[in-house]
Formats: structure tokens, C-alpha cells, sequence
């Protein structure tokens, strides 16, 4: 299956390689092309790292700093602002592609049950917490419960986090260490 990354209504797709060296400047933080060559590419050229990285500079993920006679790149976005956006784009163009919207929303309901019936019931509850928001009800922080992303043999998934259960948890926590 090819993974297709949009970024800010770009056209421009993410790569093998361009996805490889991200993923290498998200763990390392910041790093140069000789950085990059020495640890966590050493199977490629000095050249072909040094094109990858402009091109990332170039469609706007990667900020630079002169150091010396190089650059040191840094990403400009997280791993979860990217997978944010490309996500949303992904959603906007499915919804634009249909005169109504109904067809796509059924096609998403569709694709959660096959993967995990569990995904549906946490869609609603996403769906809820967003209606509570829009109404102006309190929802402890005022936000949206908080989504992560989980991988399994089916590949990728979201999953609400139980926020107020890890938080009474904490509570009761602290509560057992202070007897």
C-alpha cells in the first residue's frame, strides 16, 4: 500500500527517502547532512541526504541554521502535527469528492468496522465530546478527549485515551501515598 502525504494543500507526496530522514530528525532533534550520513544513514551518499533534506526545507517541514559551512536541520512540525494534517487533508479531499457528504461518512463508518468494531464506538464518543464542545459545555479542559494513534497488524488506528480514568487513577494513586 503507498502512504501518501499532503502537507498545507501541497501537492508534493513524501517519499521513501524524504520519510526516512524525517523520521531520523524527529528522534535526533536537530542534525546536519554529515550527522545524518554518519549515524542513522550511513547506506547513502552525502549528495543524495543533502538533496532530501532541501527538498524537505523546500516544502516547508524542515527549518535550517548556518553552522559553518553546512546546515543544520530541524524539523518544524512533530510527528503528531504531520500525521494531524495529513489526515485532515485526507478527510477534506474525501469529503469534497462526493456531493454529499453522507456517501463518505458511511465509507469511514464502513472501513472502522472492518478494522475494529471498537474504533466505531470511539468515534462517537469523539462525535459526542466535539457536540458538548460546540454547545459550550465544559469538558474539563474545554478540548476534545485525546486521541492516540496505535498500530497493529491491521496498521494503523486511533484510540481515545481515557482521560478521566487515568486521571482517577492518579488521584487514588496519591491518595494510597500519602496514607
Amino acid at each position: 500500500m503507498k502512504r501518501v502525504f499532503h502537507f498545507r494543500a501541497s501537492s508534493s507526496q513524501l517519499g521513501p527517502l524524504e520519510e526516512r530522514l524525517l523520521e531520523a530528525l524527529w528522534e535526533r532533534g536537530r542534525a546536519t547532512v554529515r550527522d545524518l550520513v554518519g549515524a542513522a544513514c550511513p547506506d547513502l551518499a552525502y549528495t543524495t541526504v543533502m538533496t532530501t533534506l532541501d527538498r524537505l526545507f523546500k516544502k516547508n517541514l524542515l527549518s535550517r541554521d548556518v553552522e559553518g559551512r553546512a546546515f543544520r536541520y530541524s524539523p518544524r512540525f512533530t510527528r503528531e502535527e504531520l500525521h494531524r494534517e495529513v489526515a485532515g487533508e485526507a478527510f477534506r479531499q474525501l469529503l469534497d469528492a462526493c456531493p454529499s457528504s453522507v456517501l463518505p461518512l458511511s465509507y469511514l463508518v464502513e472501513v472502522l468496522t472492518e478494522r475494529d468494531a471498537q474504533l466505531l464506538d470511539d468515534l462517537g464518543k469523539v462525535v459526542e465530546a466535539k457536540r458538548r464542545q460546540m454547545r459550550g459545555e465544559d469538558l474539563h479542559a474545554g478540548e476534545l478527549p485525546a486521541v492516540e494513534l496505535r498500530t497493529g497488524e491491521a496498521g494503523s488506528e486511533f484510540k481515545l485515551k481515557d482521560s478521566k480514568a487515568k486521571e482517577s487513577k492518579q488521584k487514588e494513586s496519591k491518595l494510597k501515598d500519602k496514607a
